[in-house]
């Protein structure tokens, strides 16, 4: 978006273009339920419009950029109940999804967390689709 003065408000609270901001309320510890929107990536990965997830945070997107961010490109795909943002992705890209909660703290050997799953799977067809090219390259 080329807004250099863009920043964060744990790193520089004094700054004048806080893109990321403190929340209203601390998260840290609490289990809240995210809705995903239809059609996104984050729908694709839970296979429902609903997810419950702990978080351990207490900074978050500034409301006052998301029409400019969605304008640019970013979807904001899972929200709280307030509709504030809770996931966001870049649907132009293989996989860039970002939360508010940290899904590999709740992801085990047993039963992998879905977004850190679909993570592994997203880089494995990556990683497949280029050895495939450099072995076709090579020939």
């Amino acid at each position: 978006m080329g807004i250099r003065e863009a920043a964060h408000a744990e790193t520089d609270p004094d700054a004048s273009c806080l893109f990321i901001t403190r929340l209203s309320c601390s998260l840290v510890g609490k289990t809240l339920e995210v809705n995903v929107k239809p059609g996104s990536k984050a729908a694709e990965i839970y296979q429902s419009s609903h997810a419950a997830e702990k978080y351990y945070c207490n900074f978050g997107l500034n409301p006052a950029y998301r029409e400019q961010l969605e304008g640019a490109g970013l979807n904001i795909s899972g929200t709280d109940q307030a509709g504030e943002a809770r996931i966001i992705e870049l649907p132009t890209h293989p996989f860039f999804l970002g939360t508010l909660y940290v899904p590999q703290a709740n992801s085990t050997r047993e039963k992998p967390h879905p977004i850190v799953l679909e993570f592994l799977r997203t880089a494995f067809r990556l990683r497949a689709m280029t050895v495939d090219s450099a072995e076709s390259i090579h020939a």
